[in-house]
């Protein structure tokens, strides 16, 4: 495919999830290192939820690796099959790289506060004038717009997209391992690699063979599980609350004109209403603990 090349030798990263994640091609690689993708490295994957449980120090690039390798592995199954057109495999493991690409800090809780959305932010960063998007253009003007398209859902290709998004697809199941080791339950896990074994490609959509039901409940109760004793923890959720306030009452005290003792640069476009992608890319999560540290000592 224009633009792309294989790499002499490959690419390691060594994964506490999937042991390895391999990457052969060139436009991979180079996508991992802009600076855009680079920042995932300063999200976490569950925003508070280090509070609850210590360990869950992961972040969204840990989990945007994870996904590009599961997607690798599907389209390794589904190659000489029918249904399944292998000039498709690269938008795929792009589409899975760059998924979460958009996300913020404290992705959700952050979004309700600035009326901010992470997939409206994954698209601009994929079409704007970002290294993401000088790279994806060397596969063509048309490559960069395929691929929002699929994590959109909005791609003619509904097999494609159903493999990013779907109930069984590359991001939850990444998710789901990953979350569960880091936050150490043991209620997240369920047999991948089964699954991967009994996926088969249609025209519309992934499918899974009848042997493999067992596998599939098990990943059913898993998430559910997951869900429950995790992700709608109570304390991360009061966690989300704090979080959300702190956020809130600074926003108010800008727009009321009070003098902060160390102007919130990075906050001004978003209390504003007038941030565009550059705004964006420069909030992480360091940024927003050095302005909580900064706002501790102020006097009111």
């Amino acid at each position: 495919m224009q633009g792309n090349e294989i790499m002499q030798e490959e690419k390691v990263f060594k994964d506490p999830v999937h042991r390895y994640i391999h990457v052969r091609d060139q436009l991979i690689w180079d996508l991992i290192g802009t600076k855009e993708f680079q920042r995932l490295r300063r999200i976490r994957q569950l925003g508070t939820t280090f509070l609850t449980f210590h360990g869950a120090e992961h972040t969204r690039f840990n989990h945007s690796l994870g996904v590009y390798e599961i997607m690798r592995r599907m389209v390794n199954v589904f190659e000489g099959r029918q249904h399944w057109n292998d000039e498709n495999r690269l938008l795929c493991l792009t589409a899975a790289l760059l998924h979460d690409i958009g996300h913020g800090p404290f992705s959700h809780s952050f979004e309700k506060v600035f009326d901010t959305d992470h997939e409206e932010w994954t698209r601009a960063i994929i079409m704007g004038d970002t290294e993401v998007h000088a790279v994806l253009k060397r596969m063509g003007d048309h490559f960069p717009k395929e691929v929002s398209e699929v994590i959109e859902k909005t791609h003619p290709n509904k097999l494609v997209v159903s493999m990013i998004s779907s109930q069984i697809d590359a991001d939850r199941m990444d998710y789901l391992q990953r979350d569960a080791f880091y936050t150490g339950v043991s209620y997240g896990h369920f047999d991948m690699e089964r699954i991967l074994r009994v996926m088969r490609p249609t025209e519309d959509q992934v499918v899974i063979k009848q042997t493999g039901m067992h596998a599939v409940e098990d990943y059913i109760m898993s998430r559910y599980q997951m869900y429950w004793q995790v992700y709608f923890h109570p304390v991360t959720r009061s966690a989300e609350v704090i979080l959300n306030k702190i956020l809130r009452r600074a926003k108010v005290l800008y727009l009321e004109g009070y003098q902060f003792t160390q102007p919130p640069h990075h906050f001004t476009p978003f209390f504003n209403n007038n941030m565009n992608t550059q705004d964006y890319l420069k909030l992480d999560e360091s940024i927003i603990y050095y302005y909580f540290q900064v706002w501790k000592m102020s006097k009111m």
